[in-house]
């Protein structure tokens, strides 16, 4: 069994952004600017916008985040939207889900400008994926992909099974697998918990992706020999042995997993890490078109 180190490879990519971002300055360009838009005082959003704000600062980008109550109208929060969508000294920005139950998520994301859309969520960002032309991919899937890649996984005629079918993971993801690329080329099956046969499916993967938010819902008894195993979930379950008073699970019963499979992620540093340099490529990206536009 070999440990896919998701912070090794993310570690990486930033040096390869941190690398042409030193390249931009010297030039005289400006550096990329991400913006966050952050909704409340949920502990875990607030931990991974921080992650994000030190992620920015490593590799050069500007960045700014915005903190609104909970109590926010929905109207308010589409006017900072609209406000960021206009503005042009900011490349991208994502807003931090989920949010309170009282603001139309969906509303939201659509009014985003699909060219300031890093998060990838927009639904023009999400039909260019679906037509294989030039988007943003949401940052986990495309996560994933960067860290088959840079472990040289061969997906090519492989039988992967995706657990999980969500807009923002398992759909893209399935899409991702199946395209003609590398990695890519494999035989997906999108499959869900109320799949038939879903333990006799599992067994015939090579390939598995975990995405269905139920802890620990892989098992041992569904993995085949020598798999590939990667699992997106993460969820906090009290713990009085640790400090903080939980820990991190994954939707992968990880220490009876591992010894089945050739290659498996851990539930932190694993996908994490590589969703969060995704959405650094992603603000290059926005960075570029950004420049382009307004050179025209």
């Amino acid at each position: 069994m070999q440990l896919l180190d998701g912070n090794a490879c993310s570690e990486e990519i930033r040096k390869e952004i941190k690398n042409e971002v030193e390249n931009i300055i010297a030039t005289g360009g400006r550096p990329p600017h991400l913006a966050a838009v952050l909704v409340g005082n949920d502990g875990a959003s607030q931990n991974y916008v921080a992650f994000k704000i030190r992620d920015c600062e490593e590799v050069g980008f500007d960045s700014t985040t915005i903190r609104m109550d909970a109590s926010i109208t929905e109207q308010d929060l589409l006017n900072k939207v609209s406000e960021l969508n206009e503005n042009t000294a900011i490349d991208g920005f994502i807003i931090q889900l989920p949010l309170p139950a009282h603001i139309n998520e969906s509303k939201i994301v659509l009014a985003i400008d699909p060219k300031k859309d890093v998060d990838g969520f927009c639904p023009e960002n999400v039909g260019n994926l679906n037509l294989g032309l030039p988007t943003y991919v949401s940052a986990t899937p495309n996560g994933i992909m960067e860290l088959l890649r840079r472990n040289k996984i061969t997906t090519e005629g492989k039988h992967c099974v995706v657990l999980g079918r969500s807009n923002i993971v398992g759909t893209p993801m399935a899409i991702l697998m199946s395209r003609n690329t590398d990695p890519g080329n494999a035989t997906v099956t999108l499959a869900h918990s109320r799949t038939k046969n879903l333990k006799e499916l599992c067994l015939t993967a090579d390939i598995l992706i975990v995405a269905i938010g139920k802890t620990e819902f892989l098992t041992a008894d569904m993995v085949k020999e020598g798999a590939v195993v990667i699992d997106v979930g993460q969820t906090r379950v009290p713990d009085s042995t640790k400090k903080a008073g939980f820990r991190n699970v994954g939707d992968v019963d990880f220490e009876n997993v591992k010894t089945k499979c050739s290659y498996i992620t851990y539930v932190t540093g694993g996908v994490g890490p590589m969703t969060r340099a995704s959405l650094l490529q992603n603000t290059l990206k926005a960075y570029r078109i950004n420049r382009e536009t307004s050179d025209v």
